[in-house]
């Protein structure tokens, strides 16, 4: 019973769901993840600001299916395609270097 309630971090779970960082394995989940947390993301934005999927397609020249599958993480859009969704959704995009 003891073991049950062992607490672990976050790294070896990951480690042992989806392999050693900079294993193939483990690089697929990395984007898979920043890819489903880009469509969550542009879902609430574009929930937020009360817009239905087919219209922020239209807005940025795209379809609802299109917009539906970034919002799931079943795709990732082209950078280009990112700026128009953000712009459309009154969001700002700030690059800042890591030092």
């Amino acid at each position: 019973m003891e073991a049950k309630n062992k607490i672990r971090s976050v790294s070896a779970e990951l480690d042992e769901l989806y392999g050693k960082e900079g294993t193939p394995q483990r690089e697929a989940f990395r984007v898979e993840a920043y890819a489903y947390y880009t469509g969550q993301i542009i879902e609430q934005a574009r929930k937020k600001v009360h817009m239905t999927q087919a219209e922020l397609a239209a807005k940025v020249g795209s379809n609802k299916s299109y917009i539906s599958r970034i919002e799931t993480g079943r795709t990732e859009p082209k950078v280009s395609t990112f700026y128009r969704i953000a712009s459309a959704l009154g969001l700002s995009v700030e690059l800042i270097p890591n030092v």
